[in-house]
């Protein structure tokens, strides 16, 4: 009897020991109830194929990839794709499947239902001592009564996912490339507006710009070297030209006795000139006025000797045609040329020099308004070749989706035909009913014992009479089946005495 009183081991064993034929019989009968479900059950058929997912054979150092998200958002969003009504219709379709209910006229909602539950892609899990955080593969199964059927719906799920990787990839590639040549234009654009800015600036301060400053640095220092040697030339053109008037002045002195006065103003005139050309160039005021009143003079006495008697001029003439004085005028006017002409070139260089100076004083308002022009060209020239670049890798990588050898995707294994069905297994049916027939065995011995008020043992009587034992008195019935099987007595008591 089972009630508030705590059983031991000894209770579980004779509560087993009386109840064995039951327990016993039904963990006989419910493998076999299962074995015989399991042969009645239709059966499934499952075929299944193995996509791996590998790097393409081009190396990412020659070719970058721009495929959006990684390949496990791809494969979550391929498989919405081909589980879609749309494809799976198509693959109803073009197999031929479901011929019964397609003659009937029913809908194909229902029967794409049931492809669709009948597919399953489930992810490859890397292995334990990888760290590598990459999708190595999945694995596409198909289950139906049928295993050609089976097969073959595998077979082109799996080419579904093939074709339908590749065009993604390749959808995405075109459309990135379109989008970059879009924005390659614009660019080109851009580029050329901050190149004509650049030239026109370039062009307007020619020689003002920062990268001109050493050059202008440079040649400034060269025309002042040229400068320096022009005033040099100059003066002693000036010294040796003053230095043949006064020699010419005293052969002309010597010749002109007839008018001493008139020589040794001259003489002194031209040792004056000698003076301020020593300090002055030929420019000078003071300068130029001394020569005009030189040359008057000399004119002076020119006319002064012509109007002398015909001996007279003859001998000054005689005396102005002598070889020497010849030699010093061909002297001076030859000083003449070479002062005009450093002079010139003086004035040429000093206005250079002027010129290099005004470019140098320009340069850091030349420069800042130039930095910001280069700066916005480097800019627009640096975008524009990324987005080249760019373009170009998404040409290659367009162009390298439709070799077969470059694919994501690779199908490792073709879809099998089972030759076993997946559906019902024996073994799981089988131990499914030795476990359903233990369970039921067990609630009906627990069912008896619940409702068997029999007192058998001593503690019973214990506990529920709450009287103390006098002796016990084992039953005849269970008394004789023992002794003819040759063991004691197990049956409880069946007579109490009591006080």
């Amino acid at each position: 009897m089972i009630g508030h009183r705590q059983l031991t081991m000894e209770d579980y064993a004779a509560i087993f020991h009386r109840h064995k034929r039951t327990l016993i019989l039904l963990a006989i009968l419910g493998p076999a109830v299962g074995y015989l479900v399991c042969l009645i059950l239709p059966k499934q058929y499952t075929s299944q194929t193995v996509i791996l997912v590998e790097q393409p054979a081009v190396p990412a150092s020659y070719v970058t990839d721009i495929s959006t998200g990684d390949v496990k958002q791809r494969l979550t969003s391929l498989q919405e794709q081909i589980l879609s009504r749309s494809r799976l219709e198509g693959i109803i379709t073009k197999l031929g499947l479901y011929p019964k209910e397609r003659t009937q006229q029913v809908s194909l909602e229902p029967l794409v239902d049931r492809l669709r539950k009948q597919i399953s892609v489930t992810p490859v899990k890397p292995m334990a001592e990888s760290n590598s955080t990459q999708l190595p593969g999945f694995i596409i199964k198909v289950t139906d009564h049928n295993p050609a059927i089976a097969q073959k719906v595998c077979n082109e799920v799996a080419s579904v996912f093939m074709d339908e990787n590749q065009r993604v990839v390749h959808e995405q590639a075109k459309g990135t490339t379109v989008f970059l040549t879009k924005e390659l234009e614009d660019a080109k654009v851009k580029l050329d507006d901050q190149d004509s800015k650049l030239a026109a600036f370039k062009g307007s301060y020619s020689g003002s710009l920062p990268d001109d400053r050493q050059a202008n640095l440079n040649l400034l220092s060269g025309l002042n070297t040229q400068l320096d040697a022009a005033t040099q030339a100059l003066n002693r053109a000036q010294q040796d030209k003053s230095f043949a008037e006064s020699m010419l002045a005293q052969q002309v002195g010597s010749q002109s006795a007839d008018n001493p006065s008139a020589q040794k103003q001259l003489a002194d005139m031209q040792g004056e000139l000698s003076a301020l050309l020593a300090k002055y160039t030929e420019d000078h005021p003071d300068v130029i006025r001394l020569r005009q009143s030189i040359a008057d003079l000399k004119q002076q006495m020119a006319s002064s000797g012509a109007q002398s008697p015909s001996s007279g001029a003859t001998t000054s003439a005689a005396g102005l045609d002598t070889p020497e004085i010849q030699q010093l005028r061909a002297q001076v006017h030859q000083y003449d040329s070479i002062i005009k002409e450093k002079t010139a070139q003086q004035r040429d260089v000093q206005r250079q020099i002027g010129m290099y100076q005004s470019r140098l004083q320009l340069s850091p308002n030349v420069e800042e308004q130039y930095k910001v022009l280069t700066r916005d060209y480097q800019s627009a020239l640096d975008f524009y070749n990324d987005l080249l670049k760019k373009r170009s890798e998404s040409a290659m990588v367009r162009d390298m989706n439709h070799q077969t050898e470059n694919a994501e995707f690779r199908i490792l294994d073709t879809a099998n035909l089972p030759d076993s069905p997946s559906f019902p297994n024996p073994l799981y049916f089988l131990l499914g009913g030795l476990a359903a027939g233990l369970a039921i065995g067990l609630g009906i011995i627990m069912l008896r014992e619940l409702r068997d008020k029999t007192l058998r043992t001593e503690e019973d009587v214990e506990f529920f009479l709450q009287l103390p034992t006098l002796a016990n008195i084992p039953s005849v019935e269970g008394a004789r089946r023992q002794a003819a099987a040759g063991k004691p007595s197990s049956e409880g008591p069946r007579l109490v005495a009591s006080a």
